[in-house]
């Protein structure tokens, strides 16, 4: 199997060539299918390692297809393409499965970026810690995943802290995984991804009739997690209106549809995730502090890559194996095994993985030497000053709408964050997700703040 493969389903000729021109040239190999049923036949001949997807086809549509894919394969990442752009179709598609989606037009860096973000490796070794679904060599990371364990068996509440790229979400799977609940569903959420008026309908599911375009009923994230383990992913980034209507169903361990009448019992285990210190956002009015102590029963914090050293080789080596087609046998130098070591990693496991990817193009010969990494080249850091700027626009954020009020917000600083994102943009040439992530913020507050500058007369570049 190529560890590369993706399975393309699009029923417009011109298109599908373009987005397999696309896909073969970053390195992947992409097998084209003209509709749902060629689809199928095509995943009875190869093994892949995403599925994308358009909605609207002949012969099997695209839901169709996801269905048939749930059917025998509840791992596999299916992107969904579509043109309509609706609630109901993208409801619809998460619902029944769907990893993420892309609304058409859209552009290849976008399709490039959702793809990468899909393709999550599984990292299987042997540690001094039981059977793992992550590379645990480190003595920090052997004494994460031991905590891990001892909580494992048991039904509290598991709050996983940690910067973006640290392995959270793999670590919610080893505790699912090791619980009495393995066998049932595990089913993920990532509140940050999911826009505002989706999240609700996405997490406690619908009536038909409920809204428009709710044609019919739908299940959400807490049903299909029923009896198994539901995870929150950066749960941070969550309105405040639906935190309470969370809490309620973590209370009362039933949830009510919306449009329904009915509450459904729930038996299930609830893990989250955040990246953000959860005391300041309850300071900053961000988040609620009845619902932090429901979640922060055993807290669980999973240390950057600069602080657990010892696992960015193995990491390094697994990367390598999965980025090399068959038959390549190149190799880290001596240098680049200490630049490795020695580099800061601000985007941690995540980033890594795509400095090996890209030494991997550039190295000419059987082994990758320090140039052929090019760290001090990478974009997802910031500087110290820019690092201290950004926790001085984060304190300024906790009183920001009582200062604003009194007109007593430090201009100066304010100009700062603006110039910081623009510098930031500029460098991510454009990319919303990388500028949020470099800049150590979620997409949602970038995309506030980016508002909040177009309606200063901040003139924003397209890059």
């Amino acid at each position: 199997m190529n560890v590369n493969s993706i399975l393309l389903v699009e029923d417009n000729d011109d298109l599908r060539d373009a987005i397999a021109k696309t896909l073969n040239t970053h390195g992947y190999t992409c097998i084209t299918a003209r509709n749902g049923q060629h689809a199928l036949q095509c995943l009875e001949q190869h093994q892949v390692q995403l599925v994308l997807t358009d909605v609207q086809m002949p012969q099997l549509d695209g839901l169709e297809l996801l269905a048939q894919i749930r059917q025998r394969n509840t791992q596999l990442p299916v992107l969904m393409m579509t043109a309509y752009g609706t609630i109901e179709k993208a409801v619809e598609a998460l619902q029944k499965g769907a990893n993420d989606y892309l609304t058409k037009p859209f552009e290849s860096l976008r399709l490039l970026q959702k793809i990468q973000q899909l393709l999550v490796p599984v990292m299987r070794v042997d540690t001094p810690v039981k059977k793992s679904d992550c590379i645990i060599v480190d003595k920090n990371s052997i004494e994460l995943y031991r905590l891990a364990e001892r909580v494992a068996p048991t039904d509290s509440s598991v709050l996983i802290y940690g910067e973006s790229g640290t392995g959270k979400e793999v670590l919610a799977r080893y505790i699912h995984d090791h619980s009495p609940r393995a066998g049932q569903p595990f089913v993920a959420l990532n509140c940050a991804a999911i826009p505002d008026n989706m999240l609700e309908a996405i997490l406690f599911g619908f009536e038909k009739g409920a809204f428009t375009g709710a044609h019919q009923a739908s299940a959400g994230k807490f049903e299909q997690a029923n009896g198994g383990t539901l995870l929150l992913d950066e749960i941070s980034e969550m309105p405040l209106a639906l935190q309470a209507k969370l809490l309620r169903v973590l209370q009362e361990r039933e949830v009510e549809r919306i449009g329904g009448k009915k509450p459904i019992k729930l038996s299930l285990r609830v893990l989250a995730t955040t990246n953000r210190e959860l005391k300041n956002e309850i300071i900053a009015g961000r988040f609620r502090e009845d619902l932090f102590y429901r979640l922060n029963v055993f807290p669980l914090y999973a240390k950057p890559l600069r602080q657990r050293t010892d696992d960015i080789l193995p990491l390094a080596q697994f990367f390598m194996q999965r980025y090399q087609a068959e038959g390549a046998k190149k190799t880290l130098s001596e240098d680049a095994c200490q630049a490795l070591k020695a580099y800061d990693w601000p985007g941690n496991i995540r980033q890594l993985e795509n400095i090996i990817q890209r030494s991997l193009i550039l190295a000419d010969g059987l082994a990758i030497q320090e140039m052929d990494l090019q760290l001090q080249e990478d974009q997802g850091s910031l500087s110290d000053e820019a690092s201290a700027t950004l926790r001085e626009m984060d304190a300024a954020d906790v009183n920001e709408n009582t200062q604003e009020k009194n007109g007593l917000l430090d201009a100066d600083l304010r100009h700062r964050e603006y110039e910081l994102i623009m510098e930031t943009l500029k460098s991510q040439r454009g990319s919303r997700e990388d500028t949020a992530r470099a800049l150590g913020i979620s997409s949602r507050t970038l995309r506030y703040k980016m508002a909040k500058m177009r309606s200063a007369g901040v003139l924003i570049h397209e890059y």
